[in-house]
């Protein structure tokens, strides 16, 4: 497999010299032309390259190795490295000249020292001479030597019997002479010495030609011994290679799998994304599991999930919507306590057919430019609009929306553990942004004292009530109660920026959830939305930041992390992962997924600290069991597209209703003109709302300064209280400490009296 392109590198870790046994550093790996440059650890040793994602991983994965002794290194530029052996080709590239010179340095000392191993190891098949010139002349030379010194030894040899057999003849010719009979003996005895020491010199050159020709026969046998354990080791490292890229193929597959079988019939099929993962195939890497490219950005733990049969299978917790094994549906979930699944016949069927469609979006033309380019710097809130950027919706149907996955609650309302009721309430949150991908017109503003209800009481057991509290700054409060076991309410400020090439919204104020039964508190906060391409291109919208999500009663706590789009990254757009811990910050859940289509829950049954990432930060390594599916986005109906890409829920919003309050958003004019698609209209409405609107704010200020008067005059004034909601009235949140607004009850009530006598003409 050939990885045509190229990268670049840069090397922010020590390493050796070039020229020692090992080499390591950061370099830039070109992996395609969408992915781009890549940067990935680099490892030389031993005459082998081999590379990983991050350090972390040297000690688990290698995602490919070349072997210098048949590789061809090129220098293109002042930076870039090329590496061909066979059919692969790496194109790396370094963040500076003089860092590259090292690496080329490295890379050729590497190569010349696996060449001479590769020849000293080799073997010439048989009794035949090596094929190799330089083997050839090497080992002929040894022998040569050895041979010499053997002539020493042979020379040194016959020197002594020479030496030893005429020392015998002197000391022969004394023991004839007439000597004192002392000195006779002492002559023998020396003649017996001189025996002896040519007898062992025999025996030691005796020795030394055994050796020798023991040597010479055994050589050629040793040759082929270590020829052989040469051929199998790299035998080994191709086999451990190509299993190391049918390992990714087949998570590439397995993590592909799940998105396939889950998608409903009438769903689309993504033919460009498969067609991505046909081309990927032939990468030498995962292209699907990878971090940021910003390594400090990178999630703060990997997970390993583990399979039934205890073998182990690694996986990252950015995958595409994945925690990396094959997603089943909650309900099958063998970790969850049954009563999180037990609908006992709770669940109730609808007992009214909703409508389904609504007058498709008319098609009209706009200067944007001539409309944003004295805005720049403003409140949102504060620019007339015209209604060509809206949706027919206000922010208080936006609001509602969040309900749309209601069930998560149900079942969470039905969960023993807090720790898996943790888990369905963060789906929960992140459920309220999957309706968000495609609308990129912005809800109507709502009117001081709107309101709107959502009454599914016989249908899914809840109401639902939100109220325009606050215009400037503009807030909203939302109350739900539900049958079913919780209630839900919240106070949203929204605070908006149009930076120019972008839209900033800031949604301000916390989210409680409490369930009846178990007396659980939860809390959280809104991420940032954008609005990208707002002068010029299509706009899309992202979110990005981070939700802690705290138990207020067993203080368990979610950390969920909402990863903002990069172009630069390799990571699956729109992905969030998240860790739910219990009270001592042990970690028990892992959360993954995307917010534009699912998240899944996957159970930890051990956790390690791994080794350091590429910035030195310490990454958790979290087994985990095989990943649930906890929520799964609705698709969109059909003919979306020309009905401001509303969701089933969204096209009821604006339904009629018998008995609402006259406050209702329901009830506003230039809505529903807009929604019959009659926007000409729509604007004219709208301008005359927003002027009476201001006219009665006039008077309501003119009546706070004529009271501030009486007090200045008379000491004991009448005191003006300012507008008051109608049915939700401020609190100190004993939880929080902040000061909210909240439900103060008599809504429903009313409604059931139809008596709306005390509702604002605000129409």
């Amino acid at each position: 497999m050939s990885e045509q392109g190229k990268g670049s590198a840069s090397a922010s870790t020590a390493a050796p010299a070039p020229g020692s046994d090992t080499y390591k550093g950061w370099l830039f790996k070109w992996t395609n032309y969408l992915k781009g440059y890549q940067r990935r650890w680099f490892v030389l040793s031993n005459g082998l390259l081999s590379y990983y994602r991050t350090q972390a991983e040297m000690a688990h994965t290698c995602r490919g190795t070349i072997n210098l002794a048949t590789a061809h290194i090129d220098t293109e530029d002042a930076c870039n490295i090329v590496l061909s052996s066979g059919g692969r080709t790496y194109h790396l590239k370094a963040s500076t000249e003089v860092e590259r010179q090292r690496w080329v340095t490295a890379l050729e000392l590497a190569k010349a020292k696996a060449i001479r191993m590769m020849n000293d190891q080799s073997d010439d098949s048989g009794d035949e001479e090596p094929t190799s010139q330089s083997d050839r002349s090497e080992l002929q030379g040894t022998l040569k030597i050895l041979i010499s010194k053997l002539d020493d030894l042979s020379t040194c040899n016959d020197l002594i019997a020479k030496h030893g057999a005429a020392l015998q003849r002197s000391l022969s010719e004394l023991e004839g002479l007439k000597v004192p009979l002392e000195g006779g003996e002492k002559i023998k005895a020396v003649n017996e010495r001189a025996t002896l020491f040519r007898i062992t010199s025999n025996a030691m050159i005796n020795a030394c030609r055994d050796f020798l020709d023991l040597a010479e026969t055994h050589s050629r046998r040793w040759q082929r011994a270590l020829q052989y354990e040469r051929e199998q080791r790299t035998h080994l490292e191709e086999t451990i290679e190509q299993l190391a890229k049918q390992h990714n193929s087949l998570e590439r597959a397995w993590r592909e799998a799940p998105t396939l079988v889950s998608s409903p019939p009438s769903a689309p099929t993504n033919n460009q994304g498969s067609e991505r993962v046909r081309k990927e195939e032939a990468s030498d890497e995962d292209e699907d599991t990878e971090y940021f490219d910003a390594m400090e950005d990178s999630p703060a733990f990997i997970t390993v999930t583990a399979s039934e049969s205890t073998q182990h299978r690694r996986s990252q917790s950015n995958l595409s919507g994945a925690s990396g094994g094959q997603a089943s549906d909650w309900n099958q979930d063998d970790s969850m306590s049954p009563s999180c699944n037990d609908v006992s016949g709770k669940e109730l069927q609808p007992r009214r057919q909703r409508r389904t469609h609504i007058p498709d979006k008319p098609n009209y033309s706009l200067n944007l430019w001539s409309i944003m380019k004295n805005c720049i710097g403003k409140e949102l809130s504060k620019i007339p609009m015209p209604v060509n950027f809206n949706e027919p919706l206000s922010m208080l149907q936006r609001l509602t929306e969040d309900l749309e996955y209601h069930e998560l609650l149900d079942k969470a309302a039905r969960c023993d553990s807090s720790l898996e009721q943790m888990c369905l309430v963060a789906a929960f949150s992140i459920s309220s942004y999957s309706t968000t991908v495609h609308r990129t017109a912005k809800p109507f503003n709502p009117l001081l004292g709107e309101t709107y209800e959502l009454d599914r009481l016989e249908e899914f057991g809840y109401r639902s009530l939100c109220e325009q509290v606050s215009h400037h700054p503009p807030a909203a409060a939302h109350h739900v109660i539900s049958q079913r076991g919780w209630t839900l309410w919240q106070e949203i400020t929204i605070a908006s920026k149009f930076r120019g090439k972008y839209l900033s919204i800031m949604p301000l104020g916390a989210i409680h959830l409490q369930f009846h039964s178990s007396g659980n508190h939860y809390v959280w906060r809104k991420v940032t939305s954008t609005v990208h391409n707002i002068i010029v291109g299509k706009l899309w919208i992202d979110q990005s930041g981070d939700i802690e999500i705290l138990n207020h009663r067993t203080k368990e706590t979610c950390q969920l992390k909402f990863s903002p789009y990069s172009y630069f990254s390799r990571d699956v757009p729109r992905k969030v992962t998240g860790v739910v811990a219990d009270s001592g910050g042990q970690a028990h859940y892992i959360l993954s997924g995307t917010w534009d289509d699912k998240i899944e829950s996957a159970k930890i049954i051990q956790s390690s600290r791994g080794g350091s990432g590429s910035e030195g930060k310490q990454k958790t390594v979290y087994q985990t069991l095989s990943p649930k599916l906890l929520w799964k986005k609705y698709p969109l109906p059909e003919n979306a597209e020309n009905m401001y890409y509303f969701s089933a829920l969204a096209l009821t919003l604006n339904e009629p209703e018998d008995g609402v309050a006259l406050t209702d958003s329901r009830m506003r004019p230039d809505q529903k003109l807009m929604e019959e698609g009659r926007w000409d209209e729509a604007n004219s409405e709208k301008q005359r709302l927003e002027e009476k609107q201001r006219a009665v704010r006039r008077r309501r200020e003119a009546e706070a300064a004529d009271a501030l008067d009486e007090e200045c005059e008379y000491d004991s004034g009448r005191e003006y209280e300012g507008y008051q909601p109608l049915w939700f009235h401020q609190r100190r949140d004993s939880l929080t400490g902040e000061t909210n607004f909240v439900y103060k009850g008599g809504y429903w009530e009313t409604k059931e009296r139809q008596d709306w006598s005390m509702c604002p003409d605000i129409y």
